[in-house]
């Protein structure tokens, strides 16, 4: 006789069977930053026919919420129903888990639209089917308002007339805080005004509108935490674009960036800038690296901020960081090329903290990156002592020290890093070297590309 046995469907039971094991990919190696779940079917094997069409049956009822969820910053009606403004998350997993998928609907859209000033929230699910205990074996869709309610700010609407009626509220909206900088983009042709302004969270109404405000992180930013609001400390910028409508001028949030003050002895601060968002319709336009430069341009004039500092940037952050205090340094009398040629000192170190409030450590990386771009990298000699200067510090790893350490202290459990560092040999080492330098150099071109470009 044989045993009956359930099967788990993206971990929902599918009638006719027992509980098989669901077990999970825990190898960030294998599977990348985000572990996979795994269902492990053990069938007999004439099971399996019947296995596979209860999957297919209920294949067109999961959706990938990365597609499902549509995004609109609203700024007129006829938005609602313009698919172009419509922009994606780059991830869900912060919500929906780790496979980033929904359960139980056909032709799945989740519409959580804002209105662009005051960030008015808006969630309606739209679909052509759904799957229910009564018709389908005690199956139950996922309840994806309540999941989405517990990030979502208190008072999102889930009526659409009532946001429609709401719209108007965004011509009285006015930025909060102090204007601090404004600037033009071109595009598309058309010149696009913006505007920076820096505020606190307890500017009035701003603590409700961060509320709103801080849930894209969620979607757009991995391993995204909300705030403490209520610190004294963090500081906020505010990215915005002013335009006009029927002659008036409105504004559209486009993104931010908070920035909190530690304290460094005795009595100076040490500003940590921590999360940056510039939202989808506006990337790929400036925005991040203006609202570096225009932080920075604030630092310069307080005289109690020792250096600046950034946590733990992404690869893509720190590429705009870099082009920012690159152009920055181009000014400085020790970045100069010829000085640049004899090597990292302390004359960089201090005009760079004393001038832009550069920590040491990111002194030395535009110092790398000014240096090759001071290189003749058609002279074997000059290549070479850059090569070798470039290779004395990514060398650091193996006396335990330094930022590429710390990477692989990230990335190895400390089993794996101590037989990492006492397992390579002199060869293995000196492959390690050339391929984090070539890597590097390939970072620093794409930099110097963009200044070059602006400049």
């Amino acid at each position: 006789m044989k045993e009956k046995k359930t099967v788990y469907y993206d971990q929902m039971p599918l009638a006719g069977f027992d509980l098989v094991r669901i077990c999970r990919s825990c190898s960030p190696a294998l599977h990348g930053r985000r572990r996979r779940t795994l269902l492990v079917l053990e069938q007999f094997p004439d099971d399996f026919e019947g296995t596979s069409l209860i999957k297919n049956k209920y294949e067109p009822f999961k959706s990938s919420a990365n597609e499902a969820i549509h995004f609109k910053l609203v700024r007129q009606e006829s938005d609602i129903e313009d698919d172009s403004k419509s922009f994606f998350p780059e991830m869900s997993h912060q919500i929906f888990g780790e496979n980033e998928s929904i359960f139980g609907y056909r032709d799945l859209r989740v519409e959580l639209y804002y209105s662009a000033a005051n960030l008015t929230t808006y969630l309606n699910l739209q679909y052509s089917d759904k799957v229910s205990p009564e018709k389908d074996d005690g199956l139950q869709a996922d309840n994806v308002v309540q999941t989405m309610a517990k990030e979502l700010a208190p008072g999102f609407l889930t009526n659409k007339e009532e946001f429609l009626h709401r719209l108007p509220e965004d011509a009285n909206f006015k930025p909060f805080g102090d204007l601090k900088h404004s600037y033009k983009v071109i595009k598309d042709n058309e010149e696009r005004h913006f505007e920076v302004y820096n505020t606190d969270i307890e500017s009035p109404g701003f603590r409700a509108y961060h509320e709103r405000l801080q849930t894209f992180l969620l979607f757009f930013i991995d391993a995204a935490s909300f705030i403490d609001a209520d610190d004294e400390r963090w500081n906020f910028y505010l990215l915005f674009e002013r335009y006009k409508s029927n002659g008036n001028p409105m504004y559209a949030i486009a993104g931010y960036m908070t920035v909190y003050n530690y304290y460094a002895y005795p009595e100076k601060i040490r500003p940590r800038i921590s999360q940056v968002l510039v939202l989808p319709p506006f990337q790929k336009q400036g925005h991040c690296a203006q609202l570096i430069q225009t932080f920075y341009n604030d630092c310069y004039l307080r005289p109690e901020v020792l250096d600046i500092t950034v946590e733990d940037p992404s690869e893509n952050f720190q590429r705009v960081r870099d082009y920012v205090d690159v152009k920055n340094c181009l000014g400085l009398v020790s970045f100069q090329p010829d000085r640049l040629r004899n090597g990292f000192n302390d004359d960089m170190v201090r005009e760079a903290r004393d001038k832009l409030k550069l920590s040491r450590r990111q002194a030395r990386r535009v110092y790398e990156i000014m240096r090759l771009k001071a290189t003749d990298t058609g002279n074997p000699e000059q290549y070479k002592a850059y090569r070798l200067d470039i290779k004395r510090r990514l060398n650091a790893p193996f006396q335990k020290n330094g930022r590429d350490f710390d990477k692989l202290q990230k990335t190895l459990l400390p089993d794996e890093l101590s037989a990492t560092l006492n397992s390579m040999n002199a060869e293995q080492r000196l492959q390690y070297l050339e391929t984090s330098f070539q890597e590097h150099v390939d970072m620093y071109r794409h930099v110097i590309e963009r200044v070059c470009a602006s400049v």
